[in-house]
């Protein structure tokens, strides 16, 4: 049997579930990837998904049963890179390409990351002012709690709060059963293709996949890993958690397009998450908005600390300094000085009085350029043997990926262009 290998910060792997067995073990598996693949239904994936069913009704659903895939896939080959080399993603690329190359990654992936961690914060001011709480006293809540979380726990610790998280996903399938959906239009819907030949579905699909399939749910995923101290003989259970976990992910997406496409389909697209929220009342009635507004204040928490974790170890990872959520600040400064300083900048300028819109176009521009980077670079590393051995891409997996890769990559360039042309009038 393999012996087990020391991570990056050279400790042996703190996880096993060798004395585990059948569904207490795949239980105790969860972890990196429903984490990363959760975080992934952030603020901006509500307004996306909720925008698809107010637009488009059950007719993106189809669509999103591929970017499933396309999410697998990705997340899969992430953990894998993680477990079998004992490394994250930006030290597997700083020793594998060209350090300018990974410069220019690492700062877009910065920039957009900070963008998204100010729209989480905006999400969890915008999903308590729905119950009535100021958010000039939630965010900084909010951020104090989030910042505690990581700076004073475990890894463990802090994986068991965001896995607990996880369960305010369950809301949005009990908003869409409220919601009353016609389930023969969803199983046709999902069964069958229902493409809509317009510019704005076209976008709205663009969209669905750059919200889903985000570079830093790839960088934490296999961080996550890592700091997890997940060994070979392992992973048979973190690629159930990997897969698993997209899987879990997506369904919970769809359960948003039901729900609005129950109450408001066909009634045009969306600007806000509490936007959604308060469109379903008329239809839903009180009980739903709350609900809504609860899934959006978890979705939106587990991101504000996961999206900044991954610009930590990202940045800790490609300078080579001491990276994991069980260090304490004497042991990693950079790494949990990096993430304080995100907390910090995140939810002042979500507190900041007027629209945020240009900043989060921005930072969804500066995605739609990096996604296509780390996930060709991700897909070049799973192919290696030289890294992963035989547990590297096969024949057949490889196709698939390289697929997934190239239309993913496509799409999202496809938005970029989209949008800067519509900085200038141009298509629009």
């Amino acid at each position: 049997m393999q012996e087990p290998r020391k991570n990056d910060s050279g400790e042996e792997p703190r996880f096993s579930t060798k004395k585990k067995f059948g569904i207490i073990a795949y239980l105790g598996a969860a972890g990196p990837g429903l984490i990363a693949a959760n975080a992934g239904n952030d603020a901006g994936g509500v307004i996306t998904y909720a925008s698809a069913g107010s637009q488009f009704a059950y007719k993106t659903l189809f669509f999103m049963l591929l970017v499933t895939v396309g999410l697998v896939v990705v997340q899969e080959m992430s953990a894998r890179l993680g477990t079998f080399s004992g490394k994250g993603l930006a030290s597997l690329i700083r020793e594998q390409f060209s350090i300018r190359l990974t410069f220019l990654a690492i700062v877009a992936l910065v920039v957009t990351n900070l963008g998204l961690v100010v729209s989480e914060f905006a999400g969890i001011g915008a999903s308590l002012e729905l119950f009535g709480v100021s958010r000039y006293i939630s965010v900084p809540i909010a951020a104090v709690g989030v910042w505690s979380l990581v700076l004073l726990g475990s890894y463990r610790y802090a994986e068991r709060i965001f896995l607990f998280m996880s369960l305010a996903f369950l809301a949005y399938p009990i908003a869409a059963f409220l919601s009353h959906p016609k389930f023969g239009q969803i199983a046709t819907n999902l069964v069958i293709p229902h493409f809509v030949l317009s510019k704005n579905y076209i976008y709205l699909a663009v969209a669905l996949i750059g919200t889903t399939i985000s570079p830093y749910m790839q960088l934490y995923a296999a961080s996550g890993v890592v700091d997890r101290g997940v060994s070979p003989d392992d992973y048979p259970l973190e690629r159930f958690d990997a897969v698993g976990g997209a899987i879990f992910a997506n369904i919970i997406s769809m359960f948003m397009i039901i729900a609005t496409a129950a109450a408001i389909g066909g009634s045009g697209p969306l600007t806000s998450a509490s936007q959604a929220a308060r469109a379903l009342r008329p239809v839903a009635g009180a009980a739903d908005i709350y609900i809504f507004a609860a899934g959006l204040f978890g979705a939106s928490a587990l991101a504000a600390a996961v999206v900044p974790l991954s610009t930590s170890y990202a940045i800790a990872e490609a300078a080579g300094f001491e990276r994991s959520v069980s260090r304490s600040f004497k042991d990693a400064p950079v790494f949990l000085g990096i993430f304080t300083v995100q907390i910090a900048i995140g939810a002042a300028v979500a507190l900041v009085p007027g629209s945020l819109i240009k900043l989060l176009v921005f930072s969804q521009v500066l995605q739609g350029l990096v996604t296509p980077v780390i996930l060709v670079f991700i897909l070049k590393l799973a192919n290696k043997r030289s890294i992963l051995g035989d547990a590297a891409n096969g024949r057949i997996f490889r196709g698939v990926a390289t697929a997934t890769v190239v239309g993913v990559s496509s799409l999202s360039l496809v938005l970029m262009g989209q949008t800067v042309l519509g900085w200038f009038h141009i298509g629009g």
